[in-house]
């Protein structure tokens, strides 16, 4: 039996229509479904066909699905707080076990000569993970921000600069991680910085 207790629900339980619609934010921009929609957008650009959008499927089983299933594992079981794992302690094993994941992503990608810019992306995704689970070691960064803002500089190398709108998933984002007293403000920014940053491997890896 776990010995985990919850934590006290957040301050914003039942507050009004400017926090409902940042919890929907929150959830419609959870980083599970950024990677899953940037894999299968990059896969469908790779081949201009279905062919690449299944590409995007099966990387997204790594980088998106299993993940996801891993922390609301974890959550049923009563070992993680929430979907979102709020408790910065939690989250290195949900973490690293979803690192585990895309790098084995990575190893089938390349093995099976998927399109070059999914496995690329997959490398890009790979290394910000690997990047998010260091600085957690002794700090809460976003997550959310971080994917966000890698996937806002996937889309502009992509697509160039008809992508720039997507800067608003980054706004959001913070918006709605903020109001729900989830970060500060330089945790969304680092958390932004870092995701970027980390995209710039998918460049290199092309």
């Amino acid at each position: 039996m776990s010995t985990f207790t919850p934590p006290a629900p957040p301050a914003y339980a039942g507050a009004g229509p400017r926090v409902k619609a940042a919890k929907v934010a929150t959830e419609l921009l959870a980083p599970a479904h950024l990677v899953v929609a940037l894999l299968l957008l990059v896969g469908w650009h790779s081949t201009r066909s279905f062919a690449g959008v299944g590409w995007g499927l099966l990387a997204g089983a790594f980088c998106g699905a299993v993940p996801l299933a891993l922390v609301q594992l974890g959550v049923r079981r009563g070992r993680l707080s929430d979907r979102h794992v709020r408790v910065r302690r939690q989250r290195l094993v949900p973490f690293g076990a979803s690192l585990l994941s895309v790098a084995g992503g990575v190893v089938l990608l390349l093995a099976l000569d998927a399109p070059r810019d999914v496995s690329a992306l997959v490398v890009a995704m790979l290394g910000g993970l690997a990047s998010v689970l260091v600085v957690t070691v002794w700090w809460q960064i976003s997550a959310h921000n971080a994917v966000a803002g890698g996937t806002v500089t996937i889309l502009l190398l992509v697509f160039g600069l008809p992508a720039l709108p997507s800067v608003l998933l980054v706004l959001v984002s913070g918006w709605s991680r903020r109001v729900l007293k989830a970060h500060t403000w330089a945790q969304l920014v680092y958390g932004t910085a870092l995701g970027a940053v980390a995209a710039a491997l998918f460049a290199v890896a092309r």
